[in-house]
């Protein structure tokens, strides 16, 4: 019963290494074309952002190698964000603040932002930036080169995480490890099914007809998990959308501490692997696969079965050995490595908790807004 057990954690860990060793193969971080034609606009919506939004607009500002505009959408800030932002226009006119008008009923707070800014954008190519993402010089014109040589309408990346409390790392990395370790990429770039569709919502980008001809944010105004919704809207209408390499084209510090992590995961949570189909088959790949290694190891050396102990052991080596890969390539803290374990029961228990807690509440707070919590499309 012990090796039984044994030989079913080898197999699940067996599964995100073998994807992870295909994804990290295929993933690239995009060069970007030596005279790149067109405009590409970086939109980005800020709600009380002032800590940060100076630096990621002089970054955005920084862009090289394509023609661009920078909008910043204030979404009825009360802090110094709008008044940082005039300033630095003051200076150069590729940059405008556009003022986001009262939220209406059914939409949510950054889709309807990045909804106005879309309509006000003048270039061919539309790349949404979270407040908090620090572009590279090349990132804008290697995203567009990117996307016209793989012919995609929607391309995505994930951004160098940086992560310095431990509730910040005992969360953040776990975007990467489920993206590379779980979506088959090859599949998502040979077949249009939309449930293979991924991104990352701090930083996409869309050709401008495909978005207008989708509705874009319009489409998905009540949901709080863009990086899921937008693919997904863009694949059911037969686009191709693509994800590549983010590390070295930009960086995000997502959060400060354990309990803004704690929400911030939380409240999207009911749109990806929160729903009662999904999380249980979700929490048996996860827990049995980087979990369970330790506890069938442990007892097995307890009970003396050795077979169990090594196939245990194997299996919780080759779990370590594919985060520890995951994490090297994408820049992440090598220390983040030997909390993979708790990671992923912290993962879980963010999951189950937002599956559960609707019961109770019904509502996600973010940016000082109440939402209604829904289920998966």
């Amino acid at each position: 019963m012990i090796l039984a057990l044994a030989l079913l954690t080898l197999a699940l860990a067996a599964l995100p290494a073998c994807l992870a060793a295909v994804n990290l193969s295929l993933l690239r971080t995009p060069e970007p074309e030596p005279e790149a034609p067109g405009l590409v606009s970086i939109l980005i919506p800020a709600r009380n952002e002032a800590g940060v939004i100076e630096g990621t607009v002089r970054a955005a500002l920084a862009s090289a190698g394509i023609a661009i505009e920078v909008l910043v959408g204030d979404d009825h800030s009360t802090d110094e964000t709008a008044a940082l932002v005039r300033r630095i226009a003051e200076t150069d006119a590729r940059l405008r603040l556009v003022a986001v008008p009262d939220l209406p009923e059914g939409w949510t707070g950054k889709n309807h932002a990045c909804a106005v800014l879309a309509r006000e954008a003048r270039g061919d190519h539309l790349l949404f930036l979270d407040a908090d993402v620090t572009l590279k010089p090349n990132a804008a014109a290697g995203l567009a080169a990117h996307a016209a040589r793989a012919k995609a309408d929607l391309v995505s990346g994930v951004p160098r995480q940086v992560m310095e409390s431990l509730g910040e790392r005992l969360t953040v990395p776990m975007i990467n490890f489920l993206l590379i370790g779980y979506l088959p990429m090859a599949l998502m770039r040979l077949l249009p099914d939309p449930s293979l569709g991924a991104a990352c919502g701090q930083m996409i980008l869309m050709r401008t007809q495909a978005y207008r001809a989708t509705g874009g944010h319009a489409t998905i105004r009540t949901s709080l998990h863009d990086g899921v919704r937008l693919p997904r809207l863009f694949r059911g209408q037969g686009l191709r959308t693509d994800l590549v390499a983010g590390h070295a084209l930009a960086t995000c510090r997502m959060y400060r501490d354990g309990p803004q992590s704690w929400a911030g995961f939380s409240k999207n949570a009911r749109e990806g692997m929160a729903t009662p189909r999904a999380l249980p088959v979700w929490t048996v790949l996860l827990f049995g696969g980087h979990v369970l290694p330790w506890l069938v190891l442990l007892l097995a050396l307890v009970v003396g079965n050795a077979s169990a102990a090594w196939v245990a052991g194997g299996a919780a080596l080759l779990s370590l050995a594919t985060r520890a890969a995951i994490t090297l390539v994408v820049r992440e803290p090598a220390t983040t490595v030997p909390l993979h374990p708790a990671a992923i029961c912290t993962a879980l228990a963010i999951q189950w908790n937002a599956l559960l807690r609707p019961t109770r509440a019904g509502v996600a707070v973010w940016k000082g807004r109440r939402y209604p919590i829904t289920g998966a499309p």
